[in-house]
């Protein structure tokens, strides 16, 4: 009889030749769907959203409250892809309505073209991928292709579309008791308005799902999720940035908890290089950032095809403008001029605006031009000026309260 000790090797040793296959398909559905895409459109026009967030959680979690509200924080306007509405063969919705996946391929390849289309360039929500390890890998890969694509076209024209990939996991969660508890609540609903608008005539019927209407189903459900999906879900966190989110109580308390969550780090969406130039000056955190994917767009352009004067703008708002600001933190409310002749490149003021964006402050600049007397003219008596310009920067942020004595 072989000991424990070869009993467990063997297992590892079996569990490892899985793993190592189950890698070795998912690369071949990878590069098969890839290639569809390449042969179809093309590398050059393969154009890829810049920030995803792709959204999981637990049957009855609440994905489709929490969608509008995730895309809002982040200012994502395009429509979210919903991996469920992609489905809609007669086998897949066996599948479904079994609480069972469907094929890696199909789903994978139906994501990815949804992803290609226009309106999703500068970022969406992707709602239910990926639900399985195969699919998790896909998506590995996927983020290892953008940016191997980065690299690639860094150097020419079509850099501004191979930009860096910006990945969020986002992870809503319910205990099993509280996720079939919804899903029943949601078919009896989904029953009750069916019933009254067949009664009345009035409006229009809602999709009732399979699971919703069976305990068992909807255990089954639950149960695919947490051994298939969260598990899988899991191991990317040393890959993307993960968000697990606690999604018991009110919507109003999963909402707080989701922005906690996703609150703007740059650190995750600037280049390296271009978050280390501007990382010393404060993050107001209290404000939001206005129009962000634009924002972070410009500021990696600038570090990239102007290095040498962005970095004497970050030096400049370092050195001689953060000295002023740090002595209004009680008010929140700095007026800064300067007289500083860099300042006459527009360009120059663009960046500074952008970089205070960034890290979280409000700013508006006025420029104001004096005449300023030299000296009268001894034959027209007339008094001769020279032009003097101010730059003036007026900073709002939040300042400290502090409470005061009566």
């Amino acid at each position: 009889m072989p000991d424990k000790k070869t009993t467990l090797d063997t297992a590892e040793a079996a569990n490892g030749q899985a793993i190592d296959l189950e890698v070795k398909d998912a690369n071949l559905i990878f590069n098969s769907v890839w290639q569809e895409l390449v042969d179809e459109f093309g590398v050059e026009n393969l154009r890829f959203p810049n920030e995803v967030i792709w959204l999981n959680g637990a049957p009855g979690a609440g994905k489709g409250t929490q969608t509008r509200f995730i895309q809002d924080f982040r200012g994502l306007t395009a429509a979210p892809v919903v991996v469920s509405e992609l489905l809609k063969s007669p086998e897949a919705r066996k599948l479904i309505d079994a609480g069972l996946m469907v094929g890696d391929r199909e789903v994978t390849s139906l994501v990815f073209r949804a992803l290609l289309r226009p309106q999703n360039e500068t970022g969406v929500v992707v709602d239910g991928f990926p639900r399985t390890n195969m699919q998790v890998i896909c998506l590995k890969l996927l983020h290892e292709k953008l940016n191997a694509l980065r690299r690639e076209f860094v150097d020419t024209p079509l850099a501004s579309q191979f930009r860096k990939p910006m990945f969020h996991i986002v992870v809503l969660f319910v205990d099993e008791a509280e996720s079939v508890r919804r899903q029943i609540l949601r078919g009896q609903k989904a029953l009750e308005h069916n019933q009254e608008v067949e009664a009345s005539g009035y409006g229009e019927k809602v999709e009732t799902r399979a699971t919703d209407l069976s305990q068992k189903t909807s255990r089954n459900r639950y149960r695919t999720f947490k051994e298939v999906t969260y598990e899988s879900l899991k191991t990317l966190r040393e890959t993307f940035f993960y968000h697990y989110i606690n999604a018991h109580g009110a919507i109003h308390e999963v909402q707080r908890r989701i922005q906690d969550e996703l609150r703007y780090q740059s650190s995750l969406e600037l280049d390296q290089s271009t978050f280390d130039r501007i990382s010393k000056i404060p993050v107001a955190r209290s404000l939001g950032v206005h129009a962000r994917q634009d924002l972070v767009r410009r500021l990696d352009s600038y570090n990239s095809e102007h290095p040498e004067l962005f970095r004497e703008a970050a030096a400049l708002i370092e050195e001689k403008f953060m000295p002023i600001i740090r002595k209004h933190a009680i008010s929140g409310k700095a007026y800064i001029n300067s007289e500083n002749t860099f300042l006459e490149n527009s360009l120059v003021l663009a960046m500074i605006i952008d970089i205070f964006s960034d890290r979280g402050y409000h700013i508006v600049i006025d420029i104001r031009r004096y005449d300023v007397p030299m000296r009268v003219n001894r034959e027209t008596f007339e008094i001769e000026t020279r032009e003097k310009t101010v730059w003036r920067f007026i900073l709002t942020f939040k300042g400290s309260e502090i409470r005061r004595g009566q």
